[in-house]
C-alpha cells in the first residue's frame, strides 16, 4: 500500500535524525495499513534494539521471519537481541541461519561474539578469523579476535588486531580501551597510559577507560590520581572501581 510505504519512509527519517519514538509510531502505523509489510517490521525491530527493548525487537524480528523465512539479516539481528538478552545458544542458532542463507562476515563475527561469550575461545577465534578473510577492511572483527588472543594471554597478537581495529577505525573508544589494558597487561604504563588518555577524549562518559587508567595510575604509584579515576568512573557506573575505592579505604 501506498500510504504504508510512506509511512514507512517518513520512519526511516524519524529514525535517522534520531528521533527513536515518532520512527516507532510511524512503523507501527505503516504496520497497521499493511500487516505483511516486513520491511516496516525489520526496521521497527531495529529501533526497538536501538533503544535496548530487546524483547519487542526480536517480536519485530520473528515476524519478518514468519512472512519471509529467506530474510538471512532478520535472523542476524533477532541473534544480536538474542545475544543481548544472555540467550546465546539461540543466537548462535540464528547466526547459523542467517549465514546459511547470506554467509557474510558480520554474521561470522557476530556469531563469534557468542561463542566467546560462552566461553568457546576456539569457535569464537575460527569465526573471527573466517569474518576477516570475508572482509579484511571488519573492524570489529579485529577487535574481537583481539579480545580472544587476550583472553588466551597471548598479548602481542591481541595489540596487533587491536592496532589494525584503530587503523581501520580510529574513533573507537573500545578499541584504544582495549590495547590500553593489554598494554598494562605487558607493563607497558606509559603505552597504556596514552592509550587510555584517547579513549576518555573520544568518549568523556566511557567509565571502563577511566577504570583502566586508574589502574595505571595505581601501579606508577600515583594514589590520588588512581583514586580520581575510580571516582569518575564508579559515577559513571563501573561497580568495580567502587570495589577498588573501598581497597582504597575510600
Amino acid at each position: 500500500m501506498i500510504e504504508a510505504k510512506a509511512h514507512n519512509i517518513r520512519a526511516n527519517i524519524w529514525s535517522n535524525r534520531g528521533d527513536k519514538n515518532r520512527a516507532i509510531s510511524d512503523y507501527s502505523e505503516a504496520i497497521r495499513l499493511d500487516p505483511k509489510f516486513t520491511d516496516a517490521y525489520y526496521n521497527r525491530g531495529n529501533v526497538w534494539r536501538n533503544k535496548g527493548d530487546y524483547q519487542r525487537a526480536i517480536t519485530d524480528y520473528s515476524e519478518v521471519i514468519r512472512l519471509n523465512p529467506a530474510d538471512a539479516e532478520a535472523y542476524g539481528n533477532r541473534g544480536i537481541s538474542l545475544k543481548n538478552i544472555g540467550d546465546y545458544d539461540s543466537a548462535i542458532a540464528d547466526y547459523n541461519e542467517a549465514i546459511r542463507l547470506n554467509p557474510q562476515a558480520n554474521h561470522f563475527s557476530n556469531r563469534g561474539l557468542a561463542w566467546r561469550f560462552k566461553r568457546d575461545l576456539d569457535r569464537a577465534m575460527a569465526d573471527y578469523n573466517e569474518a576477516i578473510r570475508l572482509d579484511p577492511n571488519l573492524a570489529n572483527a579485529y577487535f574481537n579476535r583481539g579480545s580472544v588472543w587476550q583472553a588466551k594471554g597471548d598479548l602481542d597478537r591481541a595489540i596487533a588486531d587491536y592496532r589494525e581495529a584503530i587503523r581501520l577505525d580510529p574513533m573507537n573508544a573500545g578499541n584504544f580501551n582495549n590495547r590500553g589494558v593489554a598494554w598494562l597487561a605487558k607493563r607497558d604504563l606509559d603505552q597504556a597510559m596514552a592509550d587510555l588518555n584517547e579513549a576518555i577524549r573520544l568518549d568523556p562518559k566511557f567509565s571502563d577507560a577511566y577504570y583502566n587508567r586508574g589502574n595505571v595510575w595505581r601501579t606508577k604509584g600515583d594514589r590520588a590520581r588512581a583514586i580520581q579515576d575510580f571516582t569518575e568512573a564508579a559515577r559513571l557506573g563501573n561497580a568495580e572501581a567502587v570495589a577498588r575505592l573501598r581497597e582504597l579505604g575510600r
